[in-house]
């Protein structure tokens, strides 16, 4: 096994001692916390701990900063049985890709939830960040998009009217290690189809060109902004780079699998999503993508044929430390 590789480079200390992460076991929560935890920084995990999110923390649960608190953050009253003090809330809790089956859930899942977690940041004097989503700036599309533009005015509102120290980060699609191979995301999907036969799916004539970061650079940006006074939004993701066609033919041929691509023709609805504007990025925080297309899915795709769920996100490969 390849040990795990860290930058030698010194670093500074964290700035937070305590930190409250929304959907901690979550996908992207769960790489939050472990990257807190590595950086000597404790970390309460607020997570209704829906089912299949308890293995994505298992790792950490013998780490003497972490805790578990499984509590639904839309819940009347949730602030006050949250025990800080925090000087870092991360509110991570956003719809899940299956969210318009349940709207009426989400849309309290992303108005009294991130109202709860403002409280906590308010209570504790903690700088507070929202994790919102790319369409949250775009044309609205349904429930899970209306609650993150709600999100991002609420925080808004927060600093102008309470001088509250707040921030949003708009998280474009990332990928990586504990991934749910069943939610319906692009790099998941092709990686079971291609290790159970195929057919492997690819969306129209394959020539979009989908933004994709991988997990431990979105976790470097989103930290980057946590640790600043920025008040306004900032993207973090990738560039768009080789289209699906070619994303497909990489995963095919990293996984081994004899299957061919499937694609399912032109629609005339289909629209190609947003790109990051990720120039405030580079320009203020110096933040940029370090891993490649390649050796992100050379990772994703080890986690999900040897690693399970509790497999670190770098095993077999580099992982930076955030410079903060």
């Amino acid at each position: 096994m390849t040990p795990t590789m860290f930058s030698m480079a010194p670093q500074p200390p964290p700035p937070w001692e305590r930190a409250m992460v929304t959907a901690g076991a979550g996908f992207l929560g769960s790489h939050l916390c472990e990257r807190l935890l590595d950086a000597g920084v404790a970390v309460d995990c607020v997570d209704d701990m829906s089912p299949g999110s308890a293995r994505n923390v298992r790792h950490l649960a013998d780490h003497p900063g972490f805790r578990v608190l499984e509590r639904d953050l839309a819940r009347p009253g949730c602030a006050d049985t949250l025990p800080g003090p925090y000087d870092l809330v991360v509110h991570f809790a956003c719809p899940a890709p299956a969210a318009a089956a349940r709207p009426l859930e989400t849309l309290d899942a992303g108005s009294l939830g991130a109202r709860n977690a403002l409280a906590v940041a308010e209570r504790d004097g903690a700088r507070f960040l929202l994790a919102s989503t790319c369409p949250a700036h775009g044309d609205p599309a349904g429930p899970a998009d209306e609650t993150q533009r709600f999100s991002e005015a609420l925080t808004t509102a927060y600093v102008s009217a309470k001088e509250a120290d707040a921030g949003i980060v708009r998280v474009f699609p990332a990928y990586g290690p504990r991934m749910d191979a069943e939610d319906g995301r692009l790099i998941p999907d092709l990686i079971r189809q291609a290790l159970s036969g195929g057919p492997v799916t690819v969306a129209g004539d394959g020539g979009g060109t989908p933004s994709l970061c991988y997990v431990d650079d979105t976790v470097d940006g989103v930290l980057l902004v946590a640790a600043s006074r920025s008040v306004r939004p900032v993207d973090i993701g990738g560039d768009p780079g080789p289209t699906l066609a070619e994303i497909a033919r990489r995963v095919l041929e990293l996984t081994g699998s004899d299957a061919r691509p499937e694609f399912t023709g032109p629609r005339a609805d289909a629209v190609e999503p947003p790109a990051p504007a990720t120039g405030f990025a580079h320009e203020l925080f110096g933040w940029t993508p370090k891993v490649s297309l390649d050796d992100g899915l050379k990772r994703t795709i080890a986690h999900f044929q040897n690693g399970g769920p509790d497999a670190p996100s770098a095993e077999g490969g580099v992982r930076h430390a955030c410079s903060w």
